[in-house]
């Protein structure tokens, strides 16, 4: 779900249309099990006719096109589907000229189904999907189960490629194409990049945003996966064996949280790089925008800034899958194993140690957290939460507000440096500080 409508396409000179999709796709069994070592080796089985939609968002011009297509597996877990990582991406798509594709890949987008997070008082236990939502557009779509949904989003990739008069991308010069997927998605991108991609190298690079420390399982025919499956899967890494960039980003809720992807952490390596993010949730106040006041969360939602480093882990993937080189190896959360369970390790301030330093935990006002209270509902538990540190303590972090004010400059232009913020984002993250909120 996302309150967050994102930048006017008309101003980046964008245009927006849906097409219809259809074929015959083709369901995967493991050969041996899924295993934690990410060397899955899928057996095609049955094949099933599917027609879903996508949704195309690209540049008029063909010059303003910098010859990347960004791919969203789009998120299903509120029962409809949504476009988180367009949200976060946004700026830095319609910027520098990327398209964006989102693809209607599993059967509860299309044709509804069990709701893995509802929201209270505005979503149910079932949804309708598009077909109900709206027959008369979408009543002819039928998907047959994801089990199908990895080759779907394997045909929708390879149809981008093909610079026939039906591609919507036509006009363009089409150079690379980007995987992406935030959440449910992003456990199903595990598990496409650890077994699709090896058989069909469609894809380019892949940003897997929040995933768990499972991956999702290959489904049945007829239904939808249980993402719940996927959560307490066995803790399985990115497999080492294969040769495509993949940007892992992951927030403090995905680490230690609900989705325990802490078990499943790796090393990077050539083909891997693993961003933690410091005072971050699963999701946010930016994504949720005024949505938040729907959640009924008993603290305010995460306020970090989780979407400056987003966009630069997708304009570091472009330039990787480009030639260029990998981008920064980042610090990881500060962990302690010493109980019974990991936790953080937390500074003077409130806020987790390790991890991309943002200028909102460099220069707090706020203790930033992806582990909100206990006892919360499940979007709560994935929102986090945000909370004022008091006037007094301000007072002794800093002794007037010129002296935050530098703090927060010195934080911005040291994360810029560092590659995990852009440059071109320099005055927004700037015009995020909260001197007011000084006392001094």
């Amino acid at each position: 779900m996302s309150g967050n409508p994102g930048p006017s396409l008309s101003s980046y000179s964008y245009t927006e249309a849906e097409y219809a999709v259809s074929g015959t796709a083709t369901g995967y069994r493991a050969a041996s099990g899924l295993p934690a070592d990410g060397r899955l080796a899928l057996v095609p089985t049955s094949r099933a006719t599917y027609k879903t939609r996508i949704v195309v968002r690209r540049p008029a011009s063909p010059a303003r096109f910098n010859g990347t297509v960004v791919v969203e597996w789009l998120n299903v877990s509120a029962g409809s589907d949504s476009a988180p990582e367009y949200t976060y991406l946004a700026r830095e798509l319609l910027r520098a000229g990327f398209a964006w594709v989102g693809v209607s890949a599993q059967q509860i987008g299309v044709q509804g189904g069990p709701v893995a997070v509802q929201i209270p008082g505005v979503t149910g236990a079932v949804s309708v999907g598009l077909t109900g939502t709206d027959p008369a557009r979408y009543g002819s779509l039928h998907h047959p189960g994801d089990a199908y949904s990895y080759d779907i989003y394997t045909q929708v990739g390879r149809a981008l490629w093909d610079p026939g008069a039906v591609n919507p991308l036509r006009g363009l010069a089409v150079k690379h194409l980007v995987a992406v997927g935030e959440s449910q998605s992003a456990i199903m991108l595990t598990t496409y990049v650890n077994g699709v991609q090896p058989l069909d190298h469609v894809y380019d690079g892949f940003l897997i945003h929040s995933r768990s420390g499972g991956q999702a399982p290959l489904g049945t025919p007829g239904a939808g996966i249980d993402i719940s499956q996927g959560i307490s899967s066995v803790p399985t890494i990115i497999r080492t064996d294969q040769h495509v960039p993949v940007m892992m980003v992951q927030t403090e809720t995905d680490v230690l949280g609900i989705l325990n992807y802490y078990p499943a952490r790796q090393a990077d390596n050539a083909d891997l790089r693993l961003w933690e993010m410091a005072g971050t949730a699963h999701a946010d106040k930016f994504q949720l925008g005024a949505a938040e006041s729907l959640l009924g969360c008993s603290l305010p939602v995460n306020r970090g800034q989780q979407n400056f480093v987003l966009g630069s882990a997708l304009a570091h993937l472009a330039t990787w899958v480009e030639g260029g080189g990998p981008p920064s190896i980042a610090p990881r959360f500060a962990v302690s194993t010493a109980g019974s369970s990991p936790t953080y390790v937390r500074n003077a301030a409130g806020n987790v140690e390790g991890g991309i330093r943002t200028p909102a935990v460099e220069a707090p006002v706020d203790v930033l957290s992806g582990l909100p209270p206990l006892n919360s509902s499940l979007v709560c538990l994935l929102s986090g939460s945000t909370t004022p540190i008091p006037a007094a303590r301000l007072a002794t972090l800093y002794p007037n507000r010129a002296a935050y004010v530098g703090a927060y400059q010195r934080a911005t232009s040291a994360a810029i440096r560092a590659g995990f913020i852009l440059l071109a984002d320099r005055a927004a993250v700037l015009a995020e500080a909260q001197p007011q909120r000084i006392p001094n």
